[in-house]
C-alpha cells in the first residue's frame, strides 16, 4: 500500500515544481487572504492532482491488474491524502514564515477541517462521475467551499441569533473538538463509501 501512496508523488514530479512557487505567490501577494485558505489550498494540491492524473490516464485499470485488492487502492488514497495534507501544510507553513506571513495554529487547524470536509465530498465523486467531468467539478466545489461558503455562513449567522448564540456560548475548545470530530467523521464515512462505490465498479 505504500507504494501506491508514494504512486502519486512520483508521478506528479513536473507538478510539484509549481507547489513552492504557488505558495511563495501566495505568501507575497496575498495578503489579503486567510491564512486557512492558503493552507487549505495547498493540503489539496496532491491529493486532488493525484486523483486528476489517475483520471487523466485511466489509471484504475492499471491498479487494478496489479496485486491490490480494490480495499487497499481506495485505502491508499485517502490515508496519503492525510500524509500529503500534513506535508504540505509543513511545506507551506514553513514558507510563510520564512515570507514573514503571520498565521496562528488556529488557521491550520481550520484547514484541516476544511480540507477533511472538502475531501470527504469530492474523493467519491472519483468513483461515481465519469472522467472529463470530474476536475470541473471539485473546481467549483472548492471555489464553493472557498469563496460562496463563508458569506452563507456570515448571513446565516447574522439571521439565526438563536444558533449564533449557541455556538458562542460554548467554548472555543469545545467549538474545535466538534469541528475535529465532524470533519473527521464525514472523511471517515467517505472513505466507507467511496470503498462501497469502487468494489462495485467495471472497468
Amino acid at each position: 500500500m505504500f507504494n501506491l501512496i508514494k504512486k502519486d508523488l512520483i508521478i506528479q514530479k513536473s507538478q510539484l515544481f509549481l507547489f513552492i512557487p504557488v505558495i511563495v505567490f501566495f505568501a507575497i501577494f496575498g495578503g489579503h487572504l486567510s491564512p486557512a485558505v492558503i493552507f487549505l489550498a495547498a493540503s489539496t494540491y496532491i491529493p486532488m492532482n493525484g486523483y486528476i492524473y489517475d483520471e487523466r490516464v485511466e489509471s484504475n485499470i492499471f491498479l487494478n491488474s496489479l496485486p491490490y485488492t480494490r480495499k487497499e487502492i481506495v485505502a491508499a488514497k485517502y490515508i496519503g491524502g492525510i500524509v500529503y495534507m500534513i506535508i504540505s501544510m509543513g511545506i507551506a507553513g514553513i514558507i510563510l514564515y520564512l515570507f514573514n506571513y503571520s498565521y496562528i495554529i488556529k488557521d491550520i487547524a481550520i484547514a484541516a477541517g476544511l480540507f477533511f470536509a472538502f475531501a470527504a465530498i469530492a474523493f467519491p465523486l472519483f468513483y461515481i462521475l465519469k472522467p472529463g467531468y470530474i476536475g470541473t467539478a471539485v473546481l467549483i466545489g472548492f471555489i464553493f467551499l472557498v469563496v460562496v461558503m463563508p458569506p452563507i455562513i456570515r448571513f446565516l449567522g447574522k439571521h439565526l441569533t438563536a444558533i449564533t448564540e449557541f455556538f458562542t456560548s460554548l467554548s472555543t475548545t469545545t467549538l474545535y473538538l466538534t469541528g475535529s470530530v465532524i470533519a473527521i467523521g464525514l472523511y471517515l464515512i467517505s472513505w466507507l463509501f467511496s470503498q462501497f462505490i469502487y468494489q462495485r465498479k467495471a472497468f
